[in-house]
């Protein structure tokens, strides 16, 4: 897998259960706020474009947890993207920095809604795939 991005993350006590293990709602938040770190990292910002009318939604989510994290770990997220037709695929992982651990695996397809309309991000597609010029420019 070709990552494209990574940060550091650490996991904090009130993210974690009765059984002392990270929630798993939480790595929802740990995938979407990685994310938004990789989007600033590109020049975008999320409330920017929102503002401008184009909205990266999730559409599908295949989650897998592998191992717990728990309260004082640190882990390394990490992506990496494709993108199928109109959809953006984000490939994130989650390793825990004590013994590099696979924690978290997640495929999560996002779409742009482009003025409340599905479509393709010329921004977006720039910014993640500088290599692949825009199929239409919607903006």
């Amino acid at each position: 897998m070709d990552f494209v991005f990574e940060c550091k993350m650490q996991v904090r006590d009130y993210e974690c259960d009765i059984e002392g293990i990270v929630n798993n709602a939480n790595y929802l938040h740990y995938a979407e706020h990685t994310r938004h770190l990789f989007l600033k990292e590109r020049g975008l910002s999320f409330a920017e474009m929102h503002r401008k009318g184009v909205d990266a939604v999730a559409a599908r989510m295949n989650l897998q947890f592998k191992a717990p994290l728990r309260c004082d770990d640190e882990f390394i997220s990490k992506i990496a993207l494709e993108k199928e037709g109109v959809k953006i695929v984000f490939h994130q992982y989650f390793y825990r920095c004590s013994d590099n651990a696979l924690c978290f695996k997640g495929r999560i397809e996002l779409v742009c809604l482009i003025n409340g309309k599905l479509g393709e991000s010329k921004e977006y597609v720039d910014a993640f795939f500088p290599q692949k010029q825009s199929i239409s420019s919607n903006e």
